[in-house]
């Protein structure tokens, strides 16, 4: 009896042994492979990455520059502090050397310094530092700035205004 639960054991672990061999193995070989000259995966639009960082030391200036760019569509994936705080006007940066890249980012904030200083090693397309200078575009004629919670929908329902002394 004994030798039998042996070999029935060495059995179970050797088959297991065999799928999991099969299955390293597995994994290396390709599933699909995509038509010449395309790409397995499509990106779909082209995204443009970002990184913002506050380079004038206005308190909150990345993170609303950061805001505002999301909203118009780019993938900011980095946003922070520049080494020092003496810059004082605001500059945006090609990192890969496409400038059609950077100049879509510098017409999204409003700024007409661009300039093009590759470097691979930080995995962005653009780098926007913010000087001193640096004020949210205008919103274009029409936009009204969306109002939102409890407050502010009681104020619309009442039609009451908020006046100066409440806006922050």
């Amino acid at each position: 009896m004994q030798r039998t639960l042996k070999a029935a054991l060495f059995v179970v672990v050797g088959g297991g042994a065999v799928v999991l061999a099969l299955s390293a193995i597995g994994q290396w070989i390709p599933d699909d492979t995509a038509p010449e000259g395309q790409p397995l995966l499509s990106r779909g639009a082209e995204r443009i990455t970002v990184d913002v960082l506050n380079a004038g030391g206005v308190d909150g200036m990345a993170k609303v520059a950061t805001d505002h760019l999301r909203a118009a569509g780019f993938d900011v994936v980095k946003l922070g502090n520049a080494s020092n705080f003496d810059q004082d006007s605001t500059v945006v940066i090609d990192r890969v050397g496409s400038l059609q890249k950077a100049a879509a980012v510098a017409e999204a904030l409003g700024v007409r310094s661009v300039s093009s200083e590759r470097d691979a090693n930080l995995f962005v397309d653009v780098t926007v530092r913010l000087g001193s200078d640096w004020t949210t575009p205008a919103a274009e004629v029409g936009d009204e700035p969306e109002e939102d919670g409890l407050l502010n929908w009681l104020r619309r329902v009442t039609g009451q205004r908020e006046t100066g002394s409440e806006k922050q």
